[in-house]
């Protein structure tokens, strides 16, 4: 398994769990390496099943909202599933109004997500 510098890898079972190493995900410097971590596990290390877990993230800047969406159409067009979990109702309301929320699979809490898989 890769050493990665802005996310925590782990699984449980046939699911990758990542979180984030970084509260706000803003600086494009960061997202740009962030995005490297995240695409490298679905084309380097074909994990098919991904929870993004964002207990841990203050803030997500439109940069970061649009590399999520890269990540949504190649975990997709791999035949993988993305779920979301753990956001705050601040970052909630973010994807509510650009309406991601439709989008993506957002569970409350990282047990319900894995139970969702």
């Amino acid at each position: 398994m890769a050493k990665y510098r802005r996310i925590d890898v782990n699984e449980v079972g046939d699911v990758t769990i990542v979180r984030f190493n970084d509260r706000i995900l803003l600086e494009d410097v960061y997202v740009q390496e962030l995005g490297h971590e995240l695409f490298r596990l679905v084309e380097v290390e074909n994990r098919g099943k991904i929870l993004l877990n964002f207990s841990s993230v203050d803030f997500v800047g439109a940069n970061a909202l649009a590399k999520l969406i890269s990540l949504y159409k190649k975990v997709r067009s791999h035949g993988g599933v993305l779920k979301l979990s753990n956001i705050r109702p601040e970052i909630y309301e973010v994807f509510a109004i650009t309406k991601l929320d439709r989008l993506f699979d957002i569970k409350d809490d990282e047990a319900g997500a894995l139970a969702a898989f």
